[in-house]
C-alpha cells in the first residue's frame, strides 16, 4: 500500500529503508523484496499489517487501505523444466495472531492499528464495488473514486506507522498532508451546488451507483470511528482523520447526485405511526 521501506522482524530478515516496492529475482531461484511494506505477506505496493496485503488492512486478508509486502526472501517454485514460478503467497508468519506494523513492531492482530487498517481495506472495497456500478452506467465520478482508493492506500500507510515507534525515515514517507481534505472538500460544493435540497432524513436508495456509496459511507464513518482513538493517542495523523470524515460527506453527496443522474427516486424516512 505504500512506497517506502521497512525492516521487518519476520524471520529475522529485513529489506534496506528507501528502496522501491517490487520483487527482484536473485540467484538460486530465490525472490527477494526491494520496496516496503510491513505485515506478513504482501501482494500489494507499501506498508501495512495483514498476511496478504491487497489494500489496507489486517488480519489475514490484511492490506498494507493495505497491502503488504512479502517480508522476507522467499523460494521460488520450479516447474519441472527447471524455470522458476512467483513465490508462494502464504508464508505463515501470521498464524501466531500476530502482524507487523510498517516501523517493524510484532502486534496482535486485535490491535486497534490493525482494526482501523482492516477497516479502511474495508472501505476501499466498498467504494471499488460502487465504482464498478459507476461504470456501468457510464458515470464521469468513477475517475475521483479510483483517486479515492489511491488515497486510502496512503491513509493505511500513516496508520501503519504509529508514531511511538516510527523513525524519521517512516514519517517522512508516510506522512498525510491535508490536501487531499481540501480535494473532497472542492468535490463535495461542486456536486451540492447541483442537487435539489435536502429536506428529508434520507434512506440508502436510489439505484445500485446510489446504494452502494452510501454502503461506503456507512463504512468510512466506521473507519473514522476506528482512526480518531489512534490520532488521540497521538499514533496517526490528525489529517487522517479530516479526511475520512470528508471522504463520509462526499460519498453521500456522490450517491444523491448518482441517483440523480440516473433518474432513480431517493427513499425518505417516513415515522411509523406508534
Amino acid at each position: 500500500m505504500l512506497r517506502r521501506a521497512a525492516a521487518v522482524a519476520a524471520r529475522g530478515l529485513r529489506r534496506p529503508l528507501g528502496a522501491a516496492g517490487r520483487r527482484q529475482r536473485g540467484g538460486a531461484g530465490r525472490w527477494r523484496w526491494v520496496g516496503t511494506g510491513a505485515g506478513d505477506r504482501g501482494q500489494g505496493s507499501g506498508p501495512g499489517p495483514g498476511n496478504r496485503g491487497r489494500g489496507t488492512g489486517a488480519g489475514e486478508p490484511g492490506p498494507g487501505p493495505g497491502g503488504a509486502h512479502r517480508p522476507l526472501t522467499a523460494p521460488a517454485s520450479r516447474s519441472p523444466a527447471g524455470d522458476a514460478r512467483a513465490p508462494r503467497i502464504y508464508t505463515r508468519t501470521g498464524d501466531g495472531g500476530f502482524s507487523s506494523t510498517f516501523t517493524g513492531e510484532r502486534r496482535p492482530k486485535g490491535d486497534r492499528v490493525f482494526e482501523a487498517l482492516g477497516t479502511t481495506d474495508e472501505l476501499s472495497s466498498a467504494i471499488g464495488l460502487a465504482s464498478e456500478f459507476g461504470v456501468e452506467k457510464g458515470h464521469a465520478f468513477v475517475e475521483q473514486l479510483h483517486k479515492v482508493q489511491c488515497m486510502l492506500q496512503d491513509v493505511g500507510s500513516n496508520i501503519a506507522t504509529p508514531l511511538s515507534s516510527a523513525r524519521e525515515a517512516h514519517l517522512k514517507r508516510t506522512a498525510f498532508s491535508e490536501k487531499p481534505v481540501l480535494e473532497l472538500e472542492q468535490w463535495i460544493d461542486s456536486y451540492s451546488e447541483q442537487l435539489p435540497p435536502l429536506r428529508a432524513f434520507i434512506l440508502p436508495s436510489g439505484g445500485k451507483s446510489s446504494a452502494a456509496l452510501h454502503f461506503s459511507r456507512a463504512v468510512c464513518r466506521r473507519a473514522e470511528r476506528c482512526v480518531v482513538p489512534l490520532v488521540q493517542a497521538g499514533e496517526a495523523d490528525p489529517n487522517v482523520a479530516k479526511y475520512l470524515n470528508r471522504l463520509s460527506d462526499y460519498l453521500f453527496v456522490l450517491a444523491r447526485y448518482a441517483a440523480m443522474k440516473e433518474g432513480k427516486e431517493e427513499k425518505i424516512y417516513i415515522k411509523s405511526e406508534q
